[in-house]
């Protein structure tokens, strides 16, 4: 997609082969009309966007899809500092549950799982990265090894992982469905140097990787706009856990959140990430 300023962005379409655009993003100058050109297995389209015309553009090329089993990429990006104990201990006996239910969703998806996960400067580490892998007992000793400690001032290096997570994992191609689910209860660091959120949301974008947010107890206003601003950009969600005290996360199960929202549903945290898996493959085209 690219302005007459020379203004430009890329971006890969999801499983329904379609893609957010946010222009603000990218071009400062608020070019009126954009050119957007699609390619896919060798052919190529190109259409126009304008700006207040539509919200909207359609481009459809001749190109039929191989049929092929479908495959998915599925990451956990956790913070592993002190306060995420549980939430933590909820993924590891939650790991097998969820890996059964998404083998049985309707395109049997053929599934790697990796792990990126981080706590801050000065703790035993900044970012532990643990690549896709098709081998469950492996990933699930690697889930089991981590252990939720340090942290100390509030905010955590998640620029630093979303950066690691987004451009040195195996990410594979072959029309695969890529996710990212965001485990965290607090902001990044904006304070640091380096890496920051909103370059690597756009690089997501660019390599087609979605991102969902889930927030956890004692996120803040700044915590829950970046987790919203990530999942919004990449075309994901941003949902968040519930317990029986809002604010302690040790206080168990329950439907009370710190989060100024209303009408929400209540589900496990292994049915949510299996949820949203079932929503995003349900988007691929029929083998055949």
């Amino acid at each position: 997609m690219q302005g007459a300023n020379g203004a430009a962005m890329w971006a890969r379409t999801d499983a329904a082969g379609r893609v957010w655009l946010h222009p603000n993003a990218f071009d400062p100058f608020g070019s009126p009309v954009y050119e957007v050109a699609v390619r896919k297995d060798g052919r190529q389209g190109t259409t126009f966007l304008r700006r207040g015309q539509k919200s909207a553009v359609e481009l459809v090329l001749d190109a039929r899809p191989a049929a092929q089993r479908a495959r998915l990429d599925l990451v956990f990006l956790v913070d592993a500092t002190g306060s995420m104990g549980d939430e933590i201990g909820k993924l590891k006996t939650a790991l097998h549950s969820i890996a059964n239910e998404v083998a049985r969703l309707p395109s049997h998806p053929d599934t790697c799982f990796g792990l990126v996960a981080y706590r801050d400067r000065g703790d035993a580490f900044l970012v532990r990265r643990h690549d896709l892998t098709n081998d469950l007992g492996a990933f699930q000793s690697v889930l089991n090894a981590l252990q939720a400690n340090g942290g100390g001032d509030y905010p955590e290096a998640m620029n630093e992982a979303l950066h690691e997570t987004v451009h040195d994992l195996s990410w594979r191609g072959s029309g695969a469905t890529r996710m990212v689910v965001l485990l965290a209860d607090a902001p990044p660091h904006l304070d640091y140097g380096g890496p920051q959120y909103d370059d690597d949301m756009m690089a997501a974008l660019g390599k087609g990787i979605k991102v969902f947010s889930v927030g956890a107890s004692g996120l803040d206003k700044q915590g829950e706009y970046v987790q919203r601003q990530i999942a919004q950009y990449t075309g994901g969600r941003f949902v968040f856990l519930t317990y029986r005290d809002a604010a302690d996360p040790a206080s168990g199960p329950g439907r009370e959140t710190v989060h100024d929202v209303s009408n929400y549903s209540v589900q496990t945290l292994d049915r949510l990430i299996v949820r949203l898996v079932a929503d995003e493959l349900a988007k691929l085209p029929p083998a055949g």
